[in-house]
């Protein structure tokens, strides 16, 4: 009995084993683990895009292209937004280049200079959903472009009214590279401060160059010839003009480079500040008559972002409102007879409130 039972327990305690081994080789079940519902993606507002048309001179001429394109990218800084320009090489470009842009889906299309009005205004006028803003030109009177224009003559008689009191010829002069209504009024407002000096002072200095009465003077016929310059240059100074005002965009360098070479003479920049362009030939550069049409330009930009833009409206750029005026060569700030400085500073409020005419009576 007691090897039965002894058997028989044996038996039990195998089994208890083999059952406990089973058990502990079943697989766990496994937690199920629910993995979060993947995020609907943000769709990005797209950036807007600006484009600027440049006239031939090119992006980087010194001048209006270049003022213009530094409006851009001071709204590119400000407001995120991308900015491209196209250069003009030839007049026909203007048209292909404006409607390159329009394809590509400019938010605004900014074209530079009176040149680029007729391709500006068939390229609105066949699209008329998109935005253009151009530059020294106004009164086009069509619903999708906004007009530029500048009432430089306010700067120039200033510049020519310098020019006649610190003269030591007594005669001035200034060309321009192309005569149309802007240049033209540079011309003007320029002849009319030297008048008006001659008329204050009882002297009799002179212009060459310009006529107020015929509206004709020296015109070299483009905006890009150094050449050009330089031979007007030599021109004018060979007549015994010692102040110059080229009224041509980079073709003044040419002008400013013969002064440097002969050590004479001195010129008035147009547009920027001439003395800040070219500091190796600062010494040269009595003033600048300034155009601030980044103004324009970096304004233009803001009102298509801020869903303001209206075209068939003209922005004006005054002695007023700070967008044109006159400033003192670097070198020559200092050395502008104070008396002769008072003069001048105290023709701006007369300027502004129409006292002074700064054109010619037509």
């Amino acid at each position: 009995m007691t090897k039965k039972l002894s058997f028989l327990f044996s038996i039990l305690i195998i089994a208890s084993v083999a059952l406990a081994s089973c058990a502990q080789a079943a697989p766990a079940e496994e937690a199920v683990v629910e993995e979060p519902a993947a995020e609907e993606p943000v769709a990005e507002e797209p950036v807007m895009k600006f484009c600027q048309v440049t006239d031939t001179g090119g992006i980087d001429d010194k001048s209006f292209n270049a003022t213009a394109w530094a409006g851009m990218e001071a709204a590119a800084t400000d407001f995120g937004v991308e900015i491209k320009y196209l250069e003009s090489q030839q007049q026909s470009d203007y048209e292909v280049n404006l409607n390159a842009f329009i394809e590509e889906g400019c938010d605004l299309i900014i074209s530079v200079g009176f040149l680029l009005a007729d391709a500006t205004a068939a390229a609105a006028t066949a699209n008329p959903d998109v935005n253009f803003a151009i530059i020294d030109n106004g009164s086009m009177d069509i619903a999708n472009v906004r007009g530029n224009y500048s009432d430089i003559q306010e700067a120039t008689f200033l510049a020519g009214y310098l020019a006649a009191g610190m003269t030591q010829t007594g005669k001035v002069g200034t060309y321009v590279g192309i005569l149309f209504p802007s240049t033209q009024a540079f011309m003007d407002g320029y002849a009319m401060g030297v008048a008006y000096y001659n008329q204050v002072h009882g002297t009799t200095v002179e212009v060459l160059g310009w006529d107020m009465e015929t509206q004709q003077g020296l015109e070299v016929g483009n905006f890009e010839s150094l050449d050009d310059g330089r031979a007007m240059g030599e021109t004018l100074l060979d007549e015994g003009v010692d102040i110059i005002m080229p009224v041509a965009g980079p073709v003044g360098a040419g002008t400013l480079a013969v002064m440097q070479e002969r050590g004479a003479g001195l010129l008035i920049g147009v547009d920027d500040d001439w003395s800040v362009k070219y500091p190796d030939q600062a010494d040269f550069i009595l003033a600048s008559t300034m155009k601030k049409i980044n103004v324009f330009v970096y304004d233009s930009i803001q009102k298509v972002i801020n869903g303001e833009f209206a075209g068939g409206e003209d922005y004006a750029l005054t002695l007023e409102n700070g967008g044109v005026g006159l400033v003192y060569g670097t070198s020559w700030a200092d050395q502008i007879p104070a008396e002769l400085a008072a003069e001048i500073e105290a023709l701006i409020p007369q300027i502004i409130d129409g006292s002074i005419a700064v054109m010619p009576t037509r």
